[in-house]
Order: C-alpha cells, then structure tokens, then sequence
C-alpha cells in the first residue's frame, strides 16, 4: 500500500510535478514573503494595492474621456482648448483699495448723490446770476459814462462855427448850437441843429459835427441877400426864400439887385416878388453885380437889366432856371449871336427872341 501511494504520487508528481512544484513553490515563497513581511512591510503592501487599482480606474476614466470628447469633436468644443479666467483674481482686482488690499464694492447712495445734484446745480446759478448781474453793472457803467457823466458832455466853450458873412451872424449860429450845450453828445441830434440853423435867413446849408469828447463843428453855408426890398423909407434885404436878413455892422448892399415894393410885408406876399427873389438867387455872382433894376410885374414877366439898359433879359418865370441861364450865357458871350442887339427873352428857353 505504501509503495502504491508512493508510485502514485511519484506518478503524479512525474506527471503533473512541474506545474504543481511551480505553483506550490511560488504559493510557499509568497506566504514565506508575506510572513517575512508580516510586520510593518506586510501592512504597507495593501495600500501599495489599491494606489495600483486607483491609478488603472483613472486611466481607464480618462481613456473613457478622451474617447467621448474625440468622438464628440465634431459637435462640442473642447473645454481644455478654451481660455479661462481666474475669476478669484478678477474679483481682488476689481475689489482692490488704494493700498491693494480688497476692499468691499462701493455702494451707491442715491440721495447723496440728488444732493450732490442739486448742490451742482446751486453753483451753476449761482454763476449764471453773478454772470448776468456783471453784465448789468458793466451795462449801466457804460449807459451812465456816455449820457449822464461829464466825459462826454457838449461844452459851449468848444462848439467851432464857420460859414458865417456879414448878412448871418457867427454869434447867433453859435446860440442856436450852444442850446444843446450841457448835453452828452451821444444825446445831441445833428438833424435838430441843422434844421434850426438852416431856418436863419440867409442860411441855404448847415452841417453839425460832433467832435468828441465834448466839441462841436458848424458849418453854414450862407449868401448875400438875393434883393434888395425897398420902399420909400425903409430897405430890407431878403434871401430867396423871402426872409428878411439883419445886416451885421451895417453891411453894404452895393451889388445886391433891388426890387422896389410899396410895403416889404406885403411885397414879401406877392407872387411876382417871390418868382423874381427865385431868379436872383440862382443867378452868378458876377451877373447879380451888374444888375441895376429888377421889375416884376407878373409872375411870367420877371425882367432885369444889366449895366443900365445895356443888357435886358427876360426871364418869364422861375422854372427851368438852369437850362435859361445856360442859353443867356451863350448868347451874351457870342458876338455872333447878340450882334448889335440888347434884349434876349427866355422865357421859352428852346426858343430864345433876341431883339
């Protein structure tokens, strides 16, 4: 029996010894190593273990995600691939205070910031009035220099005339200017004193220039008397307007036409005599000389005669005085034309009579 069991297992082990002996032998030096390492290295052997599972799980994980993202590229993006933001840093950053350090967000409070407004708004008047009541001052300044101060008012002293004869007198022209004396000349009307100064007999154009600061410049344009008016004892010169002029230191009156009338106020009123001062005004200077009678009869027939009946000129009315005394020059200078003869009648002056 004995050899039996020992054929057998000699058998069993001729058969089946290799695998057996490596098994039980590798089976034996790991229960001799796991007793050799019973102690502590035994212990530190089963983390070692499961460090190992852990580290398979995860890799099979990623595989596993790295097949769903590869397989889903076509509809997803890859999250690895986009930028992040470190949304701890943006927070300190924008929380940050003047030192660095994180400070909380500032609140925002809405009824200081109305009374913020409104105090804006207060200064922002307050500059517009200060502004306006500035410009009013200044306004009022420059209103009251010009026309109420005496930088710029008319001093009699100062108004210069000119223009005058010995028919207009220089003093009365400065009266009728020295009344807007005492005036800013701003407030001076040159018109007002023009039509008083052309009112003056024998006054035909006046012009009134101020002269800043406080002057004033006249000029008159004045001329002898156009007539004499005289009556059996009196004798009144009169301008062409009709006025009766007031001589000035006895001025003479040789050269001056004279128009002999019955009473001067009502000569004055006839028509005949008013036609005839009319002629005589616009006539020259050299021609009103040598008049020595001047009648006037109608108002159609006004007649002179020049160098005592060497020369008579019939001038009808007193229209169309420029064109007659046009043809009477031409006449009276061409020899050809006046001959031997005296009298030349315009009173058509397209169609002159000499006779």
């Amino acid at each position: 029996m004995a050899r039996r069991i020992a054929s057998s297992d000699s058998g069993r082990g001729r058969r089946h010894g290799p695998l057996r002996s490596s098994g039980a032998g590798g089976s034996l030096s790991r229960r001799r190593d796991v007793r050799k390492t019973s102690g502590g290295a035994g212990r530190s052997a089963r983390p070692r273990d499961s460090e190992r599972r852990n580290d398979r799980m995860d890799s099979g994980a990623g595989k596993t995600a790295a097949r769903r993202v590869s397989s889903a590229s076509d509809e997803f993006v890859d999250a690895r691939e986009l930028e992040t933001e470190d949304l701890v840093a943006k927070t300190l950053r924008e929380t940050a205070g003047p030192l660095g350090v994180a400070s909380r967000p500032k609140v925002v409070d809405f009824n200081a910031r109305l009374r913020e407004r409104r105090r804006a708004n207060a200064r922002v008047l307050a500059v517009r009035v200060v502004i306006v009541v500035a410009g009013l001052v200044v306004v009022l300044g420059l209103v009251w220099l010009m026309l109420f101060s005496s930088v710029f008012r008319l001093d009699s002293a100062k108004i210069v005339v000119t223009g005058a004869n010995e028919w207009v007198s220089e003093q009365r022209v400065h009266d009728i200017a020295a009344k807007q004396a005492g005036k800013s000349l701003f407030l001076v009307s040159g018109n007002d004193v023009t039509a008083q100064l052309k009112a003056i007999p024998g006054v035909t154009d006046a012009t009134a220039s101020k002269q800043y600061p406080r002057g004033l410049a006249v000029t008159v344009t004045a001329h002898k008397p156009a007539a004499m008016l005289k009556t059996a004892n009196a004798l009144a010169a009169v301008d062409g307007q009709g006025r009766v002029l007031n001589s000035v230191n006895g001025a003479s009156a040789k050269g001056i036409p004279v128009i002999q009338v019955g009473n001067v106020n009502q000569g004055l009123r006839d028509r005949a005599v008013r036609e005839a001062l009319k002629v005589l005004s616009a006539l020259p200077d050299q021609m009103r000389q040598s008049i020595t009678t001047v009648s006037a009869q109608t108002q159609d027939s006004i007649t002179t005669e020049l160098n005592g009946g060497d020369r008579i000129i019939i001038w009808g009315d007193a229209s169309q005085l420029d064109l007659k005394k046009a043809v009477v020059d031409k006449i009276i200078n061409d020899p050809t034309k006046i001959g031997n003869k005296h009298q030349i009648d315009v009173s058509a002056p397209l169609r002159p009579i000499i006779k």
